[in-house]
C-alpha cells in the first residue's frame, strides 16, 4: 500500500479548524462569537471539499489503494464517512445557531463538534487497534463535555452517567485490544487476520467482545446504551443531535472492519445478529411509553442501531453488507438530524402534546417532521427506507433470514410511537414560538431525506460494491 500523509487533509482541516475556533473564541467578546462559528463552518467546508476530491473513484470498496502510516485506510468506506460526518456537523451547527448564539461557551461547543467529528472519522478509517483506541477517546471525550454544557440537574446527571459508562467502555476496549494484539502478535488488522486464525477461540472471544463493547457504547447499542436516552433528554438540542448521530457513523464502520478480520472459529454472525435483535427490540419497546419528544428520539436512535448492526453481522458473508451499512448510515444521519432540527425550531416544546397545532400554524415545519418520522419508520421514498431495504437484503443474503423477520416486526412496532407524535402535530392547538435557523435546517434536512431516497441509484453507485479492505 502507498503512504500518502497529504491524504489526511480533511482530518487536518477539522483539527486545525478546532484549534483556530477555540483560540478565536478565547479572544472575542461574547457578542462576537459568531466569528468562531464562521471559522468552524469554513473548516468543515474545506474538509468536505478535500474529502470529495480525495474520494476513491476508481477503486471498488474492497480495492484499497492507499493507507497512511499503515493504520488509516483510505477506501470508499472512509470516503463516505468523511462526507457524511462533515455534512452532519454542518447541519448540527445550522440547527443550533439560535440555541448557541451568545452563550458563554459557544466557541467551545463548535470546537467540541469538530473534534468529535474528527474522532468519528478516525474510528471509521482505522485498521489498527492502537489507532482505534485513539479514535475512541477522540470521539468520546467531546460527547461528555457536550452533554454537560447545559447547567441543569438533568444534564449533570446525564453527563455523569455518560462519563462513567464511557470510562468503563474505554477500559473494556483497551483490555480487548491488549488481548487480541497479544495472541495475534501485532495491533494491525492484517496481523489479527492471520494471527487469530490458530488462536484459542475463548481468548479471541474475550478480546473481540471487549473491543465490540467499547464500540457499542459509542454507537449507543445494547448493552451499553443506557446513557443515550438520558443524554438526549438532558443535553442541549444541538448536542443531542450530534451525540445521537455522528459517533455512530464511526463506531459502526469500525465494528464492521473488526468483525471482518475475526476468525470463523466462533459464530460471529449469530452473536452480532443477537445484539442487533436485542438493540432494536429494546429501543422500540422503550420508545412506546415515551411522552417526551427528546426521550422518544433517544430510544428511537437506540433502535436504529439495531438495524445498523444487521450488515455488520453479515459483513463476512456477503459483499452487499458494507454498501448497505454505508447507505443506511447516510440516510439515518440526515433523517435523525432533521427530526432534531424540528425540535430545535420549537424550543419551547418538550412533550408530544406541545406540538399540537404545528401542522396548521407551521406547515413547512410539520412537513419536515412528517418526512423525518416516516423516514425513521422506513416509508418510501425516504432515505431510511433505502437503508432498510439494503440492510434487509444484505442480512437475507448473508443467511440471517430470522433477523430480517425480527427487524420487520420491529419496524411495525416503531410505527405506533412515530405516528403518535404525528397525530399530536395535526391536532388543533397553539404551538410554541419557532426559531428561524433551525426552521431552515429542518426544511433543508427534509429535502435531503427525500433526495437520498429518490436518488437511490446515485447513492448506491457512490458506495460501490465489495468488501472492506
Amino acid at each position: 500500500m502507498e503512504q500518502s500523509p497529504l491524504a489526511l487533509l480533511p482530518e487536518l482541516c477539522l483539527l486545525g479548524g478546532a484549534v483556530v475556533t477555540l483560540l478565536a473564541g478565547s479572544f472575542l467578546p461574547r457578542q462576537r462569537q459568531w466569528v468562531a462559528r464562521l471559522v468552524a463552518v469554513a473548516a468543515l467546508l474545506v474538509a468536505g471539499v478535500s474529502a470529495a476530491l480525495a474520494f476513491p473513484r476508481d477503486a471498488p470498496l474492497g480495492g484499497v489503494t492507499e493507507t497512511v502510516f499503515g493504520a488509516f485506510v483510505l477506501d470508499t468506506a472512509t470516503g463516505v464517512t468523511r462526507l457524511v460526518v462533515v455534512a452532519a456537523v454542518l447541519l448540527v451547527i445550522g440547527l443550533g445557531v439560535d440555541e448557541l448564539a451568545g452563550q458563554a461557551r459557544e466557541s467551545e461547543t463548535y470546537t467540541l463538534l469538530l473534534l468529535g467529528g474528527l474522532g468519528a472519522i478516525v474510528l471509521a478509517a482505522t485498521d489498527d487497534l492502537l489507532t482505534l483506541a485513539v479514535g475512541f477517546l477522540l470521539a468520546s471525550i467531546p460527547v461528555y463535555a457536550l452533554v454537560g454544557m447545559v447547567r441543569s440537574p438533568g444534564a449533570a446527571e446525564a453527563a455523569l452517567k455518560t462519563y462513567l459508562l464511557g470510562a468503563l467502555s474505554g477500559i473494556l476496549l483497551l483490555l480487548g485490544a491488549t488481548v487480541l494484539s497479544g495472541i495475534a502478535g501485532g495491533t494491525a488488522y492484517a496481523d489479527l487476520a492471520t494471527g487469530l486464525a490458530a488462536a484459542p477461540a475463548a481468548a479471541v472471544a474475550v478480546g473481540a467482545l471487549a473491543v465490540l463493547a467499547g464500540l457499542l457504547f459509542e454507537a449507543g447499542g445494547v448493552p451499553l446504551h443506557q446513557w443515550v436516552p438520558d443524554a438526549t433528554q438532558g443535553a442541549g438540542t444541538a448536542a443531542a443531535a450530534f451525540l445521537t448521530t455522528v459517533p455512530k457513523l464511526g463506531a459502526l464502520v469500525a465494528a464492521a472492519r473488526l468483525v471482518d478480520v475475526l476468525p470463523g472459529s466462533l459464530p460471529w454472525p449469530l452473536l452480532v445478529g443477537l445484539l442487533a435483535a436485542a438493540t432494536m427490540t429494546l429501543g422500540n419497546l422503550a420508545a412506546l411509553a415515551q411522552t417526551d419528544a427528546r426521550r422518544l428520539l433517544g430510544w428511537s436512535t437506540v433502535s436504529q442501531v439495531g438495524y445498523l448492526l444487521m450488515p455488520v453481522a453479515v459483513v463476512t458473508s456477503t459483499s452487499a453488507a458494507t454498501p448497505a451499512l454505508l447507505v443506511y448510515l447516510a440516510g439515518y444521519a440526515v433523517t435523525n438530524l432533521t427530526a432534531f432540527a424540528v425540535l430545535a425550531a420549537v424550543p419551547g416544546a418538550r412533550s408530544l402534546t406541545d406540538f399540537r397545532g404545528l401542522a396548521r400554524q407551521r406547515p413547512a415545519l410539520a412537513a419536515a417532521l412528517v418526512i423525518s418520522l416516516l423516514s425513521l419508520v422506513g416509508t418510501p421514498p425516504t432515505a431510511v427506507f433505502l437503508g432498510k431495504l439494503t440492510v434487509f437484503t444484505a442480512a437475507w443474503d448473508g443467511g440471517l433470514a430470522w433477523l430480517v423477520v425480527v427487524a420487520a416486526v420491529n419496524t411495525v412496532v416503531s410505527l405506533f410511537y412515530y405516528l403518535r407524535w404525528l397525530v399530536e402535530a395535526f391536532r388543533p392547538g397553539e404551538p410554541a414560538a419557532t426559531a428561524g435557523w433551525p426552521h431552515a435546517a429542518a426544511v433543508a434536512g427534509a429535502l435531503g431525506v427525500l433526495a437520498v431516497g429518490l436518488g437511490a441509484g446515485l447513492v448506491t453507485a457512490l458506495v460501490g460494491d465489495g468488501t472492506l479492505g
